[in-house]
């Protein structure tokens, strides 16, 4: 973790929670986000991370372990941290009905901002992300994508120092979800405001947020900045098809590439070369007599950094 230089916006200390049926979800978590940073959570499902999002925001309450989002504990002081936060969950809670501006002005209302303040810096956060033109529209008739960035305003809307995006773009196209995270990249600009989100795709991650924690099995496993986690790979990956996987790593050991430095899954051989040359290695794989199908060279990904440090990959349902 590192340093702050002032108090976080959001931190977490040994979050721990366990349903019935002792499954534990998550498993002693601890990390800090500083006020105005986007910070992820990356993990495949049911790696901990919607349910340490519920824990951050008071709808999951923790076994043991303890959140604070700006000071206040979640625990203790419930109401003020929500006066203090808002979510975008996975689902979508706008009334389908009613028109863009009609949620919005019920959202104000609700949270006591349907002052000139508020209607401003709505009106402002609309024409941010290109809303203007269809919210007098029901918006049973908006996109998936229009529907996410009226979600995403209306909960900006009251100000909160604290955004919580679970999962925002689930469902949505590629197109959109580049258009959607665009919109959200000016939006922090403008706000200020911190972001936690959590994900499975790995761009997103690595386009938004200043820090990323790879979550496996309720536990973090790295937390580092995306250019830190994807250095740690070098510069290149070589990615091998072979029938004989087990023979290939034993004959790429012998050749001095470190076992760490080596993945096997089926028939895929993924090797970071370091300080090998890929088409050298290749030779001595021939040389061996080993069959190769494919032979592939890359630059690391956030899926290869989440296949070293779990041996699973990060696969969005």
């Amino acid at each position: 973790m590192t340093a702050l230089a002032e108090a976080p916006a959001v931190e977490a200390v040994e979050l721990e929670k366990v349903y019935p049926g002792d499954i534990h979800a998550v498993r002693g978590i601890s990390f800090a986000i500083a006020p105005g940073e986007a910070f992820g959570l990356l993990g495949p499902n049911g790696a901990g991370k919607s349910t340490t999002i519920g824990m951050l925001n008071t709808t999951v309450r923790p076994t043991s372990g303890r959140a604070s989002l700006g000071g206040r504990d979640v625990a203790t002081d419930p109401i003020g941290t929500r006066a203090r936060s808002s979510v975008v969950f996975q689902d979508t809670v706008v009334d389908q009905p009613l028109t863009g501006r009609q949620n919005l002005a019920l959202h104000l209302r609700l949270w006591g901002k349907d002052d000139a303040a508020g209607r401003a810096r709505t009106a402002d956060l609309c024409g941010l992300v290109g809303l203007d033109e269809v919210l007098d529209r029901p918006v049973a008739t908006y996109s998936g994508g229009q529907r996410r960035r009226l979600e995403i305003v209306r909960a900006l809307s009251s100000d909160p120092e604290v955004l919580f995006l679970d999962e925002p773009t689930v469902g949505l196209d590629t197109r959109v979800r580049h258009d959607l995270f665009d919109a959200l990249a000016t939006l922090r600009e403008r706000t200020g405001v911190t972001i936690l989100m959590t994900t499975h795709y790995l761009d997103e991650a690595e386009r938004l947020c200043d820090r990323i924690a790879i979550l496996a099995g309720g536990r973090i496993v790295a937390c580092d900045s995306p250019a830190a986690l994807l250095g740690v790979l070098g510069d290149e990956v070589l990615e091998l098809r072979v029938d004989q996987p087990e023979r290939a790593e034993a004959t790429l050991v012998g050749a001095g590439v470190a076992s760490g430095d080596l993945l096997v899954i089926g028939t895929t051989v993924t090797v970071l070369p370091r300080a090998h040359r890929a088409d050298a290695l290749v030779a001595a794989l021939r040389e061996r007599g080993l069959v190769l199908r494919a032979v592939t060279t890359r630059r690391p990904t956030f899926d290869d950094v989440y296949l070293r440090l779990t041996g699973g990959r990060i696969d969005a349902d």
